[in-house]
């Protein structure tokens, strides 16, 4: 390992130890790795089924990412320090950002680093979070526009201890990613809002190209996984952005503790409240030993046959692998792709074009 790697492996430790401590008396499951067993049925609700275990070991040679490094990352770092920004591949851990970054592409995250909400599988640091910063919208437009995105992602925390959740500022920041990058189409991935349609609508009337809230996990398992958030409540938020004309994507985790039969009924469910256009379905990552545990390793088989219902479903995309992530995608670099991935660029670039036609349409543009 290059001294790059070993220094950016102790800050992420640093930074995860400090937002998760570990149990006092240290962790004896990962001590005795190669036999450890961990009940599950506490913190996963197995409806009366029989109590679920798992046997920790190695992950599956499938579960193997890139690690950071090269001058694309250190450019794009660069920008991200020097703009004080945050981004959610550094705040979630996500496993993508060594191929990500290196190609010059991330996933903003917006409304601060504090999430007023404690999801039992997310590595974003919980609590009370700063004042709000209202000049961050101009510092993300500024920085998109130098990095010259063809197609830009944008999340953020929950901010439920503000009025509008933090409506207004995810307004104006598309707003002046589209003024200062006209010809970068936007993806938004937001909460849900508690549910007020009209801090909903504001950011809808900002017109993303893409807009996104992910279901995370299927009906049964939102006590555990999300318990700040509500099943029926996600779906009449996607149902609010497709009735806007929005193109619309939700994600989901596997290997948490559904069983597939479930995952078919939360697609059939996205569908019938809101016809959207694109679901990403990703194998959870436990971030840290205080995380909901993983139930299984989901094999890519699996992930090839819930891609192809996904499809037989109605969705236009469906990006399903154990990898995948909510913010990963395929419009950038496609002809550097597979097939199979540079088929999915053509269909994401016409659902941003269609969005963008209806867009002029309806603003009487030519």
């Amino acid at each position: 390992m290059n001294n790059i790697s070993k220094e950016l492996n102790d800050r992420t430790r640093q930074r995860i130890e400090a937002r998760h401590p570990r149990p006092l008396g240290g962790d004896t499951a990962r001590s005795n790795r190669s036999d450890a067993v961990v009940p599950l049925t506490g913190m996963i609700i197995q409806n009366n089924a029989a109590p679920s275990q798992l046997a920790y070991g190695k992950k599956p040679d499938w579960l193997r990412a890139r690690m950071p490094g090269g001058q694309g990352y250190h450019d794009l770092k660069s920008l991200i320090d020097e703009y004080k920004l945050h981004t959610v591949c550094q705040e979630a851990s996500c496993p993508n950002m060594g191929e990500c970054w290196s190609r010059g592409t991330a996933t903003i995250m917006i409304l601060g680093d504090t999430c007023t909400r404690r999801c039992g599988f997310c590595n974003v640091k919980s609590g009370r979070p700063k004042s709000l910063d209202n000049d961050e919208p101009r510092r993300v437009a500024e920085v998109l526009s130098k990095i010259n995105l063809g197609h830009v992602v944008i999340t953020s925390v929950d901010r439920d201890d503000l009025p509008d959740g933090g409506a207004r500022i995810w307004a104006e920041t598309i707003e002046a990613v589209h003024e200062l990058c006209p010809e970068t189409s936007v993806e938004v991935l937001v909460g849900d809002f508690k549910g007020v349609e009209k801090d909903i609508q504001t950011v809808c009337d900002s017109r993303p190209e893409i807009i996104s809230h992910n279901m995370e996990t299927v009906d049964r398992m939102h006590p555990a996984v999300r318990p700040q958030a509500r099943y029926k409540r996600s779906l009449k938020v996607l149902q609010q952005f497709k009735a806007n004309g929005l193109v619309t994507k939700t994600g989901i985790m596997l290997g948490i503790g559904e069983k597939e039969s479930e995952v078919y009924e939360l697609m059939d469910d996205v569908r019938a409240w809101s016809d959207a256009d694109i679901i990403t379905i990703g194998q959870y990552l436990q971030p840290t030993r205080n995380h909901l545990p993983i139930d299984r390793w989901v094999h890519p088989d699996e992930f090839a046959r819930m891609k192809d219902s996904a499809l037989a479903r109605g969705f236009e995309v469906c990006e399903s692998g154990p990898l995948v992530r909510s913010s990963y995608h395929a419009e950038e670099q496609a002809e550097k792709l597979s097939p199979e991935r540079a088929d999915v660029h053509g269909r994401m670039k016409r659902l941003i074009e269609q969005a963008r036609t209806r867009d002029r349409s309806a603003s009487g543009g030519c």
